[in-house]
């Protein structure tokens, strides 16, 4: 699909709501795009997989692409969905991305710095967490009382955690079928992944626990308030 047909057949929907039709103007003119964090990524990694296959380095050159495809990820979750993301989060995660898969694997920088992977794995599952948030709001249409907020935390929670187990997987695919090093010393690495993960995915749960309780809590509240600002035709019922 190309970008024209995508952003055609939004907009198609969007003629039969004029709210809606709003949403996708802002969202179209915030995505494509105003981050040069998220420009500067993506026009290094063309320039970096293009060299690598000019010079035989044919697992550089995948992984550069696979880095590219994952951070252009959101766009497509837009296009398909109409769902619309703040450029912050899409620069988060082209970010997050792009230090995971790029900086970790073509640069190395998970054997030259010992606590790279922690770090990662500590903000990708406090982002994922706080993406649960979200999926939690989006289950009661935004009404962040609808259900007791420990139970709401606990969906942000299990969320974030599993999207962590699924990278594990992933990583031991990488490694058994194209030869890679993710998992660095095997079981150690997942399970030190996997509870740092938790960490992470506890310390999102627990801002979200608050949110949910009504307090305010600095610029998450700020970012989760634009989110559904963005798509308040899924979050009807948000207070």
């Amino acid at each position: 699909m190309t970008h024209d047909m995508g952003m055609a057949d939004v907009a198609g929907k969007a003629r039969h709501c004029p709210g809606l039709a709003a949403g996708v103007a802002l969202g179209t003119m915030r995505l494509w795009h105003t981050s040069p964090l998220v420009l500067g990524i993506r026009a290094l990694l063309v320039v970096v997989a293009a060299a690598a296959l000019f010079t035989g380095r044919g697992e550089v050159a995948f992984v550069s692409s696979l880095t590219l495809i994952l951070s252009m990820a959101p766009e497509f979750v837009v296009r398909r969905f109409g769902v619309h993301l703040p450029v912050s989060f899409i620069a988060a995660i082209t970010a997050f991305v792009f230090s995971t898969v790029f900086l970790g694997e073509v640069m190395d920088f998970y054997e030259r710095y010992w606590w790279w992977d922690i770090v990662m794995h500590a903000g990708s599952a406090m982002g994922f967490g706080f993406i649960g948030v979200i999926f939690a709001l989006f289950l009661f249409e935004g009404d962040r009382y609808a259900a007791p907020p420990w139970a709401l935390s606990l969906i942000a929670f299990s969320f974030a955690v599993t999207i962590g187990a699924l990278w594990e997987i992933f990583e031991f695919a990488m490694d058994q079928i194209f030869g890679l090093d993710m998992q660095k010393s095997g079981l150690v690495d997942t399970m030190t992944d996997l509870i740092v993960d938790a960490a992470g995915a506890g310390t999102a749960a627990l801002v979200g626990f608050l949110y949910f309780k009504g307090r305010e809590i600095g610029g998450v509240s700020g970012l989760l308030a634009e989110f559904l600002r963005l798509n308040r035709r899924l979050f009807r019922r948000y207070r």
